[in-house]
C-alpha cells in the first residue's frame, strides 16, 4: 500500500490540478473583492455616500449610473 509521503505528494498533485484550473478566475474574484472594500473604506471615512458597484467598476453617485453616450433606445 500507500505510505505517509506517497499519499502527500499525491494531495499536492491534486491540490496543483485544481489550481491550475480554478487559480485564474479565485485570483480575479479576490482583486474585484479587494477593489469593493477599497472603495468602501474609502467612502466610509470621506463620510460621502457609499459608491454603486456595477460589473466590477466603482461608480461615484451622481457620474451618470453607468450608461454609455449614444446607447439610448431608437
Amino acid at each position: 500500500m500507500f505510505g505517509l509521503s506517497e499519499l502527500a505528494v499525491i494531495l499536492l498533485v491534486v491540490i496543483a490540478v485544481i489550481a491550475v484550473k480554478k487559480g485564474p478566475e479565485l485570483v480575479r474574484t479576490a482583486g474585484r473583492s479587494a477593489r469593493i472594500l477599497k472603495a468602501e473604506a474609502r467612502a466610509a471615512q470621506e463620510g460621502r455616500p457609499e459608491p454603486q458597484v456595477i460589473q466590477g467598476e466603482v461608480l461615484r453617485p451622481g457620474t451618470g449610473g453607468g450608461t454609455e453616450p449614444g446607447s439610448g433606445s431608437r
